[in-house]
């Protein structure tokens, strides 16, 4: 077994001055609470006027809408996208939203620096279409891509918070199927644990300038309806069997609420003899990648690009 000390460490930074104004802004703005009786589809409408409003996608970056496996998706491209290179990008939204303009410009920089093109499943949401509807869909939509020839070796998973739960899940069903496995996963401030017993959910609920506890056990509900299934591997990755699995990376706030979700996978992996890294960002937010200001979200992409690059010998992408 490898050395725990070989894959672990804390990013040797101190936030910017940046970091601690968006952390401020976010505890003024973001920790909406959300109760039980709260209408979780005008929430949703909500942020996505919210997203189309503050979130813009680079002026050359091609969307396109398409149909993949059966399921909704759309395609992200920039002028370095080679066909060849492809990154699966499994958006994150408590199973419950979308932040379309968001997640496009985040895939469009790591399409970016990889010179690949990303694909960004529609997963149907909860509370409409609950567990298993979304990892059905991430699956579906993997199958569809392997259909159209995409080289397995030069495909890369990609999620964020709940999407990092659906990457883990879908390379749990490939692998149960005898499927061939993508080149490695990224995920970034994953969640992982649908039990809510990580350390970190008390020590910083409260203190998290994004996530509260109350929020994340409504939302839980509307994904997965029966608390039996909370520790059934699709629901919570965390209790899966990491043999086998690909490369991985894992990214997290120092001091988020599921910093100790992004923790313990890597533990498990790590005993599994996966090849994982995991990295703790000092005081940054839950999915800060996608605050394409902060000069942290950059360095982030910086050893994501590294991170693939080894992975899948994609060692010519731009900024190599």
């Amino acid at each position: 077994m490898k050395s725990r000390f070989d894959y672990r460490q804390t990013v040797a930074l101190q936030p910017s001055w940046q970091t601690r104004a968006l952390n401020a802004l976010l505890r003024l703005t973001m920790r909406r609470r959300i109760r039980s009786d709260s209408d979780v589809l005008a929430l949703r409408q909500s942020y996505e006027q919210i997203d189309a409003r503050y979130f813009r996608v680079a002026a050359d970056v091609t969307r396109t809408l398409v149909d993949c496996g059966g399921v909704p998706a759309e395609w992200i491209a920039v002028p370095e996208s080679r066909e060849g290179r492809v990154i699966l990008y499994l958006h994150g939204g408590s199973f419950a939203f979308r932040f379309p303009n968001a997640h496009a410009a985040l895939a469009a920089r790591l399409c970016r620096r990889l010179g690949a093109r990303a694909l960004i499943p529609d997963y149907r949401l909860a509370p409409e279409h609950p567990f298993p509807a979304a990892p059905d869909d991430c699956h579906r939509a993997y199958r569809g891509l392997l259909a159209q020839g995409v080289a397995p070796g030069s495909l890369v998973l990609v999620g964020d918070s709940a999407g990092g739960n659906l990457a883990l899940v879908t390379i749990q069903r490939v692998q149960a199927a005898g499927e061939p496995l993508p080149g490695c996963a990224v995920l970034l401030s994953p969640a992982l644990d649908c039990t809510m017993t990580s350390p970190s959910m008390a020590d910083y609920d409260g203190r998290d300038p994004m996530l509260q506890l109350s929020t994340l056990l409504v939302l839980r509900r509307c994904y997965v309806a029966s608390p039996h299934q909370y520790t059934d591997p699709e629901v919570s990755p965390l209790f899966a069997d990491f043999r086998g699995f690909p490369p991985l990376l894992l990214q997290a706030g120092s001091s988020e609420m599921l910093r100790d979700e992004a923790i313990r996978a890597a533990n498990r992996a790590q005993d599994a003899d996966v090849d994982v890294e995991l990295e703790l960002w000092p005081d940054m937010p839950h999915g800060f990648q996608i605050a394409e200001f902060l000069p942290e979200a950059a360095a982030a992409i910086d050893h994501i690009a590294r991170f693939v690059r080894v992975r899948t010998g994609w060692e010519d992408a731009p900024g190599g």
